[in-house]
Parts: C-alpha cells; structure tokens; sequence
C-alpha cells in the first residue's frame, strides 16, 4: 500500500540532527513533518521557520511539512514560503478565519491542511472541505513528542475518511502521534495516507534509522 512516511524532526536529538536528516534522505525518506511552536498554543517551542530553509537547500527534492502549533498561523506564511515549505497546516481552532487562512496558503503556492484535536468533532473541517489539501488528524494531544496513541483515534480516523467519502473530497490523511509498527496496519486500512512517525517507528531504534526505513517499507508494502 502507498503510504507517505514522514519522520518528525521534532524527536531527532538535536546535537544529532543534521547526521539524522542525511540518514533520512539516503533512505528513501522524500517527506519530512517539521513541528513550529511558539509556547502559547502549546506549552513548548519547538523549531525555527529558518531550518526549513536549512534543509530545502541541501535536499530540495525533500518534501517540508509543516505543522503550526502556534496562535495565530497567518502570521508565519509569508516567512514559511520565503524558506521553501511545500505543506502547511495549522490548528483549525487557532483562529476564526479558518478558509482565509487555507486561501492564503494555497495563494502562496504551498499545500494547505488543518490539524485537528482529540477534543475536536471530525466535522469541524466540513464548511471548508474544498479548500483542504491534506487533514492531520492528532492522535495525541498537540504539543510533546513521544506521546503514546490514543485508542479511540481510530473510530476517529473512519469517521474522518467517511466524510471525505461523503463530501467526494480528496484531502489526503496524515495522522500526527503515537505511530507505531502494532498501529499501522489498521491506520492505513482505515483510510491513512501520511503517517507521521518518530520514536516508535524511525528513531532511536536498535537498527538505527537506516534499518528502520526498511522496516517501514517491507511493513507497508506488504499490507
């Protein structure tokens, strides 16, 4: 099955990122989830927009996607495109114009996504639909690396993809915490398209990074 794995940057060791992003690219890794915070829609910071730049300019064909856990995202987009970002989704309870805020995206030539929270009802993202590039479904809550997935986002996951079924949309699914080689094969029965991995599945493993890109591979293509 054809399926985006797309390692967190925020779960590198960063006294070791740059050796990660390089073992990444060498293997087969084209999509890369880059975590901005800014300490006030979570309770942490997390990566400046200028490592965007830092990393399009050595792997440029590496797909930068963003996720905005910030409290007012219209404000990063100019600087997120000036430094190469493909994708960029915010938090669709972080501001009140949502769909102004989608337009801007895709007007900057970037794709647009929302992410939305375990509190969240799935079809919040209903009255913008076909603005919607991609949807980033939280199985944890926002803010933390490492966290464990939450059960009941799989019911949330189908309920997700029937909408998307319902309103003939064509966003992609990207799940966003707690990942995991027991998870994934029913994340991806049940409609996923990019799963955001990290300690789980990508990093700090016994075989190391290299080893487990391949293990995602041989799983995923397997299913």
């Amino acid at each position: 099955m054809k399926v985006i794995n797309a390692p967190s940057l925020a779960n590198c060791d960063c006294l070791q990122m740059g050796e990660d992003i390089r073992q990444l690219a060498e293997n087969g890794i084209e999509f890369l989830h880059i975590d901005l915070m800014d300490g006030h829609y979570v309770p942490n910071l997390c990566l400046p927009p200028n490592y965007i730049g830092d990393i399009k300019r050595a792997y440029p064909y590496i797909e930068t996607d963003i996720h905005l856990m910030v409290s007012s995202p219209a404000d990063y987009l100019e600087r997120l495109k000036e430094q190469g970002a493909d994708y960029v989704a915010f938090h669709a309870d972080a501001t009140p114009f949502v769909r102004r805020t989608l337009t801007q995206i895709r007007a900057l030539g970037m794709k647009a996504g929302v992410a939305i929270n375990p509190s969240q009802r799935i079809d919040c993202i209903e009255p913008y639909a076909s603005l919607l590039d991609y949807v980033v479904l939280m199985t944890v809550e926002p803010g933390f690396a490492g966290q464990r997935f939450l059960p009941d986002s799989f019911s949330r996951l189908e309920e997700l993809a029937h909408l998307r079924s319902k309103l003939n949309a064509s966003f992609l699914i990207e799940i966003d915490g707690g990942v995991d080689y027991e998870n994934i094969p029913a994340l991806l029965r049940l409609g996923s398209d990019i799963l955001v991995t990290g300690v789980y599945v990508v990093f700090r493993q016994p075989d190391g990074i290299p080893g487990a890109c391949k293990r995602f591979r041989e799983l995923t293509n397997n299913l």
